[in-house]
């Protein structure tokens, strides 16, 4: 993975009064690092959203059963009440320091400072050069800081892994020590207590109890098997997020999982999209002919990225796919607009350190579509497709979310198209983003290379947002592919592009709904609505009845625990596979021919007539309740 670029004096001067004190806390972490070990080379310490790290090069490998002694010295460290002084030195000041040991060090050592020493020669010539000491400790730094480090007591050391230098894997790799810090220690508890509660609901660790989908090394990292459960709870998504569509007169239409490459080189996802894709496949007699021509990997990149080789791509995104549908006929203005929805995978190449369970992955399905609409179309399209995105947050109880309005940076170059068609997207979504009556900020250089969107940022139990829904207005791509609709002079016209996809990634949107609801899926959604529980195999022949009745019912899942154990160890079982509602039989109930029903939060709700019961369920499943 690339080095991020570099930021300005001005921009770390921007830091918030949390970031500035996760940032002070880094250096009081530094601190008791080379009280403990003198000899460690310090790299980088930034607060990060979550807290702070800091890289290090150290003989000693760092594990849990280090965090308390560190903790100890950082304590005895804030109790000092040291002061953070900041000092502007010149570039060969600076330069001796590290070279003797002192920058990132305690005391001169008979080592240099070789990450300072690197990290010195890419400051650029001009710009202010200035240390922060605190104590014995002097670091190369811009800062900000708080003012004394008795600002730094509620503070935690939280884990330790592995890092490349400046994030390249031709670098040294370093041990990255994580903490997090808060103003107060109540604030911290709070904290701890969330990530402890997130511990529970980790969608990686009930995926697997509730067999819900699999990750398997043999098919690779980030490849998503998703298990017959998990497919109940996507279908059910898919089923929901379908009615919607069929009521706005969205077509559904299906896409091959490859594309030539010219398709992308047309929308321009190659290459500059190229990063984040798999390489491009080549047939066989052609790469034959190259290595026997003796071409280099290098050689054949160009010749790719130049056209003057054909080859095909995994697909990165589903517009180029569903511009070409709406390509192959020809619209009037009456036809207008036209909108094009599939459940589309698409596959991204991931660094694996990136990965993680469903929410990070390499191959992934979207409730994707493209509309195609006419200028004085584009506001009301957008604002429908914001409604829907709006209606999926709301049925699924997900409240705690805000909107973002991603723009081009104008100083960048990343960005295609004309800025007149720039400036007229980024209108229609300001003005579509007033009319939601959520606020909403704005985001300069987060658009897409091919126009502005609306992102919706979901936080999870823990408070870490992730980008779900989004809504992107287009002018670029229908002009990259001169795409045209007759118009009502008889003449033709450019449609406009809208991407939108409520749920973003299914992948992405069903781990969030995992932690979401910590495992209890809503009776709709949930991959076994109903258990029958017999007490005995007495009650075998009329529990059998009520599952086959039950089963009759177009759409309820339900299974029958049929084995020996007692009542009470098939309750808690399906308590654990936290199934909605669970039906008891026994003698009372074979005699009054009805059941005992039990909900897996409410308890024990009485005896109810079949009937009456399988109203409930069904009405539940039909509304969608929560």
């Amino acid at each position: 993975m690339a080095e991020k670029a570099r930021k300005t004096l001005e921009e770390r001067a921007q830091m918030t009064d949390l970031e500035r004190l996760r940032h002070s806390c880094a250096h009081v972490l530094a601190t008791a690092i080379l009280r403990i070990w003198p000899k460690a080379q310090l790299a980088a310490g930034p607060p990060v959203d979550t807290g702070f790290y800091y890289d290090m090069e150290l003989d000693h490998r760092i594990s849990p059963e280090d965090f308390e002694k560190i903790e100890k010295e950082m304590a005895k460290v804030c109790k000092e009440n040291q002061r953070f002084e900041r000092i502007v030195l010149s570039r060969d000041e600076a330069l001796e320091m590290a070279q003797s040991g002192r920058l990132g060090g305690l005391s001169e050592r008979d080592e240099a400072s070789k990450f300072k020493l690197d990290i010195l020669e890419n400051i650029p010539d001009g710009e202010e050069i200035s240390i922060f000491q605190n104590g014995d400790f002097t670091d190369l730094c811009a800062g900000p800081h708080v003012g004394y480090t008795s600002k730094c007591k509620a503070f935690k050391v939280m884990s330790v892994a592995s890092a490349y230098y400046k994030g390249d894997s031709n670098n040294p790799q370093l041990q990255r020590i994580y903490g997090t810090a808060f103003p107060n220690k109540t604030e911290l508890k709070t904290y701890l207590e969330q990530l402890e509660e997130a511990k529970k609901r980790d969608h990686r660790k009930l995926g697997r109890d509730l067999g819900l989908f699999h990750i398997d090394e043999e098919v690779g990292q980030g490849l998503i098997l998703w298990m017959p459960k998990g497919s109940i709870v996507r279908q059910q998504l898919q089923d929901f997020i379908s009615e919607e569509l069929a009521r706005q007169d969205y077509q559904q239409v299906f896409t091959p999982h490859i594309g030539k490459l010219d398709l992308y080189r047309t929308s321009g996802h190659y290459p500059y999209y190229q990063e984040s894709q798999y390489p491009p496949v080549v047939d066989r007699e052609t790469l034959k002919g190259l290595a026997d021509e003796g071409c280099s990997c290098a050689e054949l990149s160009n010749r790719l990225e130049d056209g003057e080789i054909e080859g095909y791509l995994l697909k990165p995104m589903n517009c180029p796919h569903h511009i070409k549908i709406f390509g192959a006929t020809h619209h009037s203005y009456r036809d207008m607009p036209v909108r094009l929805a599939e459940f589309g995978t698409v596959y991204r190449w991931e660094q694996s350190g990136e990965l993680g369970g469903m929410t990070r992955v390499r191959g992934f399905t979207q409730d994707d579509a493209h509309l195609f609409c006419t200028p004085d179309q584009v506001e009301v399209e957008v604002g429908r497709c914001l409604d829907l995105v709006k209606t999926v947050l709301q049925t699924l109880g997900i409240d705690d979310y805000r909107v973002r309005v991603s723009l081009r940076d104008p100083d960048s170059t990343k960005y295609v198209g004309k800025e007149e068609n720039w400036d007229r997207a980024e209108a229609s979504l300001r003005q579509a983003a007033s009319t939601m009556g959520v606020p909403f900020s704005e985001a300069p250089g987060e658009a897409a290379f091919y126009g502005p969107k609306i992102d919706f940022l979901v936080k999870d139990v823990i408070g870490r947002e992730w980008q779900l829904g989004t809504v992107q207005v287009d002018y670029n791509l229908p002009e990259r592919f001169d795409l045209s609709y007759i118009g009502p002079d008889n003449k033709p016209h450019r449609p406009v592009m809208i991407h939108r996809a409520p749920f973003g990634s299914m992948e992405r949107f069903v781990a969030l709904l995992i932690e979401h609801f910590a495992g209890h899926f809503p009776t709709w959604l949930a991959p076994e609505q109903i258990r029958i529980l017999p007490i005995s195999e007495k009650y075998q022949d009329y529990a059998q009845n009520v599952y086959e009745r039950l089963r009759a019912s177009e759409g309820l899942r339900v299974a029958m625990d049929a084995n020996s154990e007692k009542i009470g160890a098939k309750i808690r079982l399906a308590q654990l596979d936290k199934v909605p509602y669970m039906l008891v039989i026994g003698a009372q109930e074979e005699e009054s021919q009805q059941v005992t029903v039990r909900h897996r939060n409410r308890g024990d709700l009485g005896s109810l007539a079949l009937s009456a019961f399988l109203e409930l369920v069904e009405r539940e499943t039909r509304e969608r309740s929560l």
